[in-house]
């Protein structure tokens, strides 16, 4: 079954349509669920990242697939998002913010942990990038799709309330 989702998921049909009803049935069921799930987790690992917008200044909550880091059976030590945009040509919105602002938020199986966010650049993103591609080999395809480099990005838990 992963297969089949895996390359249903690689489509531009796909990269057309999920951008608009993936992110809103996430959102319903994260709301739904008091944050414990979302509905693309059932795929891959998700979480809801609540970052600053890169104009406005406004809180933006973005439900999205990660790569989580660290010991088996232990939580998380960091969380890596893609910035595939589905394969679609420009870069989704969510990483300019974190460019922008890296103190952000993620709500994890119903948990709210404050994060910052890092833009992995050299070795560290070539590492990552085939760590992710070994994980969800959809993210290969995307990236053979467009002319940008998808951005990737390690998110890090911070101490509350540090800045």
């Amino acid at each position: 079954m992963e297969r089949v989702v895996q390359r249903l998921s690689s489509t531009r049909t796909f990269a057309r349509i999920a951008p608009h009803c993936v992110p809103a049935l996430d959102r319903a069921v994260h709301r739904l669920t008091g944050g414990r799930t979302l509905l693309s987790a059932r795929m891959l690992p998700g979480l809801v990242l609540t970052s600053t917008g890169a104009r406005t200044g406004q809180a933006r909550r973005t439900p999205l697939a990660c790569m989580t880091e660290g010991p088996k059976g232990k939580p998380p030590t960091a969380w890596v998002l893609v910035g595939s945009n589905f394969g679609r040509p420009g870069h989704p919105a969510w990483t300019a913010n974190l460019l922008a602002h890296a103190e952000a938020e993620i709500s994890w199986r119903g948990r709210e942990v404050p994060v910052r966010a890092r833009l992995l650049t050299g070795a560290e993103r070539k590492a990552a990038w085939e760590a992710v591609v070994a994980f969800w080999p959809p993210y290969a395809r995307y990236q053979a799709r467009v002319d940008r480099e998808i951005r990737l990005f390690r998110l890090e838990p911070r101490p509350d309330g540090e800045e």
